[in-house]
This record gives C-alpha cells, sequence and structure tokens, in this order.
C-alpha cells in the first residue's frame, strides 16, 4: 500500500509530457502490429502449401485460402489505419474534456436537482461516447460482413438483422453498463485508497453473475439453442462426458448458421453443472465421430484444468490492473495534460490509465498467447489419448479447408496473434500423416465454406 502511495508521488509531475507519451505508445504499437501485419503479409503471398499440407489440401483450395488471408490483411491495414487516426484525433483535438463538458452542460440544464453528481454524468458521458464511437466503427462492420465477408461466402446476415444487432448491443450496454459502471463508481468512491480490494472483489462477483446469467438473459436475444435430438451424436457426447466425469447437464444446438457460416463447439457453466453448445454448421458438415473428437479436445482443457487455470489469471490480472489504477487515479498531472483542470473524473482516470497501460498489455498478449498455445497443445494430446487422433485430425484439416483459414504464418506474427498454433504444427503434434485428401477442390466447389470463429477448437 505505502509502495503504491509512494509510486503515485513519484509520477504526478507537473507538466510531465503524459500526453504526447502516450500518444507514442499507440504510435509505437501501431507500428509494430504493421510490421508484423507486412511479415504475414508475405506469407499470404506464396504459392505453394506447407509440406505438411501438400497431400491434405488442394492447390486450388490453397489458392483461395491465400486470397482470403490477402483481402483481410489489406482490410486490417486500412481498419487498424482509422482506428488510428480515430485515436489520434480523439486526443489531440481534446474530444474527451468537451464532450464531458457538453454532457454536463446537458445534465445541468435538462435533469432535475437529485440527478445530479459524477454517478449520473459520467453514466450521460459514457453511453454518449458509446454511440460515437459505434457510429464511427459502423462502416468497417458493415465492410468486413457485406463486402469482404460476403466476397469469399461466409456472410449470412441481413443488413435488418445487422442493425438488430446492434441495437439489441445498445440496449444491453445500457441495461447492463448503467448498473455495473454505477458500482463500479460507488466502490472507488466509498472506499478510499484501498478500494482496488473491493473493486476485485465486485469484479469477480460481476464474471460469476455474468457466466449464470449470460446463456439465460442474453444469449437467447441473438441465437436460438435447442436440445440436440437423440441418435448417434448424442449418444457419443454423452458417453464421451460420462468417461470423464464431466458435470453435463444438457446438450445444445445453437443456429450459428443464421449470422455467418463459421463453426464451433464450447461448453459453459458453473463447476457442478456446464453445459455443451454445438454449432450447427460442425454438426452439417463433420462425421459424428469427428463432432466427439472436437469436443475431446474441448473436454481436455475442462480435465486438464485450463479453464479454472486462465480464470485465476485474470482474477490476478484484474486485482494489480486495479492495483495501479489506485497510483494513477489522483495523478493530476495526467488530468491536466488531456485538458481536466477542474475536474478529475474516475472515468477519465480509468480511460487514460488504460492507454498508458498499453505497451504492459502488449507484453500480456504475447505472454498469454504463448500460454494458450502451450494448452492447445495439450488438449490434443489428451484428445489422442482417448484415441481420437485421426478423427481429430480430419476434423482439423477440414474445418481449415472449409473455412479458407491461414495454412501458414510468420512466426514472429504468429507468436504475437494467435491463441492456437498453426494446422501445420498441431498435426504433427498428433502424429498425422495422411491416408487421404479429406477435400479437393472439386468437391468444395459445391459445397458452402464454413468460416471458423477466432478462437475454434
Amino acid at each position: 500500500m505505502d509502495i503504491l502511495q509512494r509510486l503515485a508521488r513519484f509520477l504526478d509531475r507537473p507538466n510531465f509530457p503524459w500526453k504526447n507519451l502516450i500518444v507514442g505508445f499507440s504510435v509505437g504499437q501501431y507500428l509494430f502490429e504493421s510490421f508484423l501485419s507486412l511479415r504475414q503479409y508475405k506469407v499470404l503471398q506464396q504459392k505453394k502449401p506447407p509440406k505438411a499440407l501438400e497431400g491434405e489440401v488442394s492447390q486450388e483450395v490453397f489458392d483461395k485460402s491465400q486470397a482470403y488471408g490477402r483481402a483481410k490483411a489489406k482490410f486490417g491495414f486500412l481498419s487498424s489505419l482509422y482506428g488510428q487516426m480515430q485515436n489520434i484525433g480523439f486526443i489531440y483535438y481534446d474530444i474527451l474534456p468537451k464532450l464531458w463538458g457538453l454532457t454536463g452542460l446537458w445534465l445541468t440544464r435538462y435533469a432535475p436537482a437529485q440527478y445530479s453528481g459524477e454517478i449520473i454524468h459520467t453514466l450521460i458521458f459514457f453511453f454518449t461516447f458509446n454511440i460515437i464511437t459505434t457510429l464511427l466503427n459502423s462502416p468497417i462492420s458493415y465492410y468486413s460482413t457485406f463486402v469482404l465477408e460476403e466476397k469469399f461466402g461466409f456472410n449470412k446476415q441481413t443488413v435488418k438483422l445487422w442493425l438488430t444487432d446492434l441495437l439489441k448491443g445498445q440496449a444491453l450496454m445500457v441495461v447492463f453498463g448503467a448498473p455495473l459502471l454505477s458500482g463500479f463508481l460507488a466502490i472507488v468512491q466509498k472506499t478510499g485508497n484501498s478500494f482496488f480490494y473491493y473493486l476485485w472483489m465486485f469484479g469477480v462477483g460481476v464474471q460469476v453473475f455474468a457466466i449464470t446469467i449470460y446463456p439465460i438473459a442474453i444469449l437467447p436475444l441473438f441465437n436460438k439453442l435447442s436440445p440436440l435430438k437423440e441418435g448417434p451424436l448424442k449418444t457419443g457426447v454423452e458417453g464421451l462426458a460420462k468417461r470423464l466425469q464431466f458435470p453435463l447437464k444438457e446438450l445444445y444446438v445453437i443456429d450459428g448458421s443464421k449470422r455467418s457460416a463459421h463453426s464451433n463447439a464450447y461448453f459453459y457453466g458453473l463447476p457442478w453443472k456446464k453445459h455443451i453448445v454445438i454449432y450447427d454448421t460442425l454438426i452439417e458438415k463433420s462425421e459424428t465421430e469427428e463432432v466427439v473428437a472436437v469436443l475431446s479436445h474441448e473436454l481436455g482443457h475442462w480435465s486438464l484444468s485450463h479453464t479454472t487455470k486462465l480464470f485465476g489469471i485474470a482474477q490476478f490480472h484484474m486485482f494489480y490492473l486495479f492495483a495501479l489504477f489506485s497510483v494513477f487515479i489522483n495523478n493530476r498531472s495526467l488530468y491536466q495534460s488531456f485538458g481536466f483542470h477542474k475536474e478529475f473524473p474516475i472515468i477519465i482516470g480509468f480511460i487514460l490509465f488504460s492507454d498508458a497501460l498499453a505497451p504492459m498489455d502488449t507484453i500480456v498478449k504475447l505472454l498469454m498467447n504463448i500460454l494458450s498455445r502451450k494448452y492447445e497443445f495439450q488438449a490434443d494430446e489428451f484428445a489422442v489419448k482417448l484415441g481420437y487422433s485421426k478423427e481429430l485430425a480430419k476434423s482439423l484439416i477440414k474445418l481449415q479447408i472449409q473455412n479458407l483459414s491461414t495454412m501458414d504464418a510468420d512466426w514472429l506474427y504468429a507468436s504475437y496473434h494467435f491463441s492456437h498454433p498453426i494446422l501445420p504444427e498441431r498435426l504433427g503434434a498428433l502424429g498425422w500423416y495422411g491416408d487421404e485428401k479429406v477435400a479437393d477442390g472439386k468437391k468444395m466447389d459445391g459445397e458452402k465454406l464454413i468460416k471458423a470463429a477466432d478462437r475454434e477448437l
């Protein structure tokens, strides 16, 4: 506690150029990630698949995959530049203090006296800021969905559904964001310098609440969950769960095809009551044993306590973030650098603190992806020990082909960005040498392609 207070005094230096420092961090991160993307773009220009995939992937499919990867990379260059320009524009044109002042003026003019105070002011500021950023980013989202994904046959959304999802997201932000943000601010206001202990406990409670409420109240707003029908797949999954003593409560199929052709499978729930969700697209495009193999990998994460370990790491990360925030919350030089000379709102302090922490976040992202890839190998090994080596390998290859996923990657780009090992690495670890082509260009011409989720399998 004393260390944090001394650090806070050390960092609160009059006329310290916080704005230039944070802009420097932002630009530095942008340039670093652009450098990595350029390295990856060179890989996406290769004409032949990796040796490990030569017997599994036709030249036509590989060319399509490379074209899709290059299209996403070009879009990524433009969208990241747009985001960077947004960020710098917000900083140099003092959008935060101007918006804080404007929302304060609205509150004074139009709200009854009993609705004054920092919490109400912050809520109005936050929701206004969120609407502005949503509108600014909507063209990027629209292009990604209706131009890029549409071109490669992945999009299944209509404009109406896209807009409906956007409005539902904003409504949920108000319904859940208002009480959560109010609680956050009240804790900081009422618990003094040791607020981060209480804020951390509040955060843990919110996560447990979210795990409970998400499948009941939020997920049904966007997707339909239906019980998996009786048949070989249900029998196979239930048998796997029983074999592993996995506390399976219910098996669901989700209508992922409603929005995209991506496929996935996952589980959720409290430690004593779990639910498994399988995308309809995964069932449609895979053999029964391949779906069970995918779930053996997922349940491997549970059996090996990966989910518990990651939850524990997340709690530690959240605690040290809040502890560090206590160092910056009263830093007048930081506020003043960004145009706040008379008022020092908690929410503004947290936003600026998050920007100042960007270099550390980059390191944390790198380390977490290294750990995640290690866990993926371990979950694959778990599936192999259960006897699903061949089925899992074939399923991974099918999804790679159907998704037009990246077949190869620059090592530095992959180390920083990828939470999963690339396919050749996974097949090598599985001991897969191939016994037939899973798909070829002619066969895929008549099939709809499936776009994988960011964190598939």
